[in-house]
């Protein structure tokens, strides 16, 4: 399942509507990407799988910051 490691954003449901207007169930799915990146605190490269939103935040404010924001210990 695709799934952020960092986040935890996920597939979400939601409806197909027909011209009719007849909702069927069907299912949302992010976009997960993996994604090496280089650290410079660790001074190392570190796989992760984010969300293209993810990566967005990640280049501007940083890997460790990104990660400290939503608890998530990169090792």
């Amino acid at each position: 399942m695709a799934k952020s490691q960092i986040t935890g954003k996920r597939q979400m449901s939601a409806h197909h509507v027909s011209h009719s207007n007849i909702k069927t169930n069907r299912w949302q799915k992010v976009n997960v990407q993996r994604k090496r990146l280089y650290v410079a605190e660790l001074g190392r490269y570190v796989t992760v799988q984010v969300t293209t939103r993810d990566i967005r935040t990640i280049t501007k404010i940083g890997l460790l910051a990104f990660a400290k924001q939503h608890g998530y210990k990169v090792a």
